[in-house]
């Protein structure tokens, strides 16, 4: 008995120690400035009334003391479009904030705005007051006003009737947004449509999507997540599905961040001026489908950036095709691929004609060792046309196709680097340097069927292959 009473006892002289000793601290007023992980936060660009991701800066203390910050406060107090939470605590003011010697404590930053038109910017500041002097962490977002087109069990989210989006607002789809057969949608130069993950677009039977951006003001389409890392990452949103006799004309678009880019099943598609990159499996996926494709620049596509099953009639003229990746280096990556046959939803094989595939004047090459792949089946119909192009080729048995001495293959060059300015997909510029071999190979009368190039130089002369002079 005596023993639990005592050691009851200590257990409770142990509690008062560390309180009393916790209670001994003394917090004095810093008499440094403080450092912190960074004096500017740039939120993504966010949307009316829609809730950023939450930011972080690191306050430290580089004193050999415990400092009572006198105060934190937003500079614009309780009207700010920002939130921010010290140390755990919410709120817009904050009042003698402790902070350890050698220590540090988290602010998080989000911002929640109300948009005043298409497109604004919101700033504020942190300001941190102490005898040691003000010092401050900028605050800054791009705030646009949007429209949201969100599916749920009691919305289908379709357009019924023909129409027109322009850019004085962001289009924003959650869920998928559903073009009924026989309509049209127009998209105008300068709209950004926002896909949230898992969201797409179908074009049924019937229906076309006009996508008519212009140079320097392109429809911009990809998933919602506007932070910068998000612009090299796949699989943000799932793709554009269009359905038997569906048809896409696509001018100045930039089309990137999803699964599959383009879906198409037995539809038709012009596509001008335009990139496509950084998708989980393929740029374009096109089952017995008819594209005809001018001044196109893809990259950075897990499986292929083309896809071509059950045959179809394709031609690409001054495209530059390319495949790098440093985030899906175990894919295929091809830079096209073209078949006869197609599994379809249930698992079994069709097989359809390839009418014709005609790559002119194009670039196609990546860091794997061969960028076009064929597998023709026997006795199935696989025209194809190579002219005045760099591929990188590997051989037969993997290209599917000879390419020395073979008649359908002509003024081509294989595996000569085409010297892209800058190939990486944070950074890309898939211009060819001047030194180039791709410049000045282009066949004269291909390049006057398009005559202007993807930034509207002029090719008449001396063209250069893929899609920049």
């Amino acid at each position: 008995m005596k023993f639990k009473l005592l050691l009851a006892f200590s257990f409770w002289m142990l509690v008062m120690a560390v309180s009393c000793n916790k209670d001994d601290i003394n917090f004095d007023t810093p008499s440094q400035a403080l450092r912190f992980s960074k004096d500017t936060v740039f939120c993504d660009t966010v949307y009316h009334q829609v809730r950023s991701e939450t930011y972080a800066v690191k306050v430290y203390n580089n004193e050999d003391k415990d400092v009572l910050i006198p105060r934190i406060n937003l500079e614009k107090g309780a009207s700010s479009l920002y939130k921010i939470n010290v140390d755990g605590k919410s709120g817009y003011d904050f009042k003698n904030v402790p902070l350890r010697k050698k220590d540090s404590l988290y602010i998080f930053v989000e911002i929640a705005p109300e948009a005043s038109g298409p497109q604004a910017i919101a700033e504020d500041r942190i300001l941190f007051d102490s005898p040691a002097g003000q010092q401050h962490v900028t605050l800054f977002s791009v705030v646009q006003d949007a429209e949201f087109f969100i599916q749920t069990p009691n919305n289908s989210n379709t357009i019924s009737g023909n129409t027109t989006w322009t850019n004085n607002k962001a289009k924003i789809i959650y869920g998928d947004l559903t073009i009924n057969s026989g309509v049209t949608l127009d998209i105008q130069a300068g709209t950004k449509v926002y896909f949230h993950k898992n969201s797409g677009m179908k074009v049924s039977s019937g229906a076309t999507l006009n996508i008519n951006g212009a140079l320097n003001n392109e429809v911009v389409l990809r998933g919602d997540r506007n932070d910068p890392y998000y612009d090299t990452i796949p699989k943000n949103w799932n793709s554009i599905r269009m359905q038997a006799n569906s048809n896409l004309n696509m001018n100045f678009a930039r089309l990137f961040g999803g699964t599959n880019g383009i879906e198409m099943r037995q539809a038709n598609a012009n596509i001008s001026n335009s990139f496509i990159h950084t998708f989980q499996d393929y740029g374009l996926y096109a089952v017995a489908s008819t594209v005809n494709a001018r001044n196109l620049v893809m990259n950075n596509c897990g499986e292929s950036c083309i896809g071509i099953f059950k045959g179809g009639n394709h031609s690409y003229t001054h495209a530059t095709i390319a495949n790098y990746s440093g985030t899906m280096g175990s894919r295929n990556r091809n830079g096209i691929f073209a078949g006869n046959e197609w599994k379809n939803d249930a698992g079994q094989t069709e097989q359809g004609a390839l009418q014709q595939l005609n790559i002119r004047n194009c670039i196609v090459y990546s860091d794997r060792d061969n960028a076009v792949n064929f597998e023709p089946t026997m006795g199935q119909q696989f025209n194809f046309l190579i002219q005045n192009s760099l591929l990188k080729y590997s051989g037969t048995s993997e290209a599917g196709f000879t390419f020395d001495n073979n008649p359908n293959v002509v003024q081509s060059l294989k595996n000569q680097d085409p010297l892209f300015v800058n190939y990486f997909i944070a950074h890309q510029n898939l211009r060819v340097r001047q030194n180039s071999p791709a410049r000045g190979k282009g066949n004269v009368s291909v390049a006057a069927t398009v005559p202007l190039d993807i930034v509207n130089a002029s090719r008449t002369s001396n063209p250069t292959l893929g899609a920049y002079q």
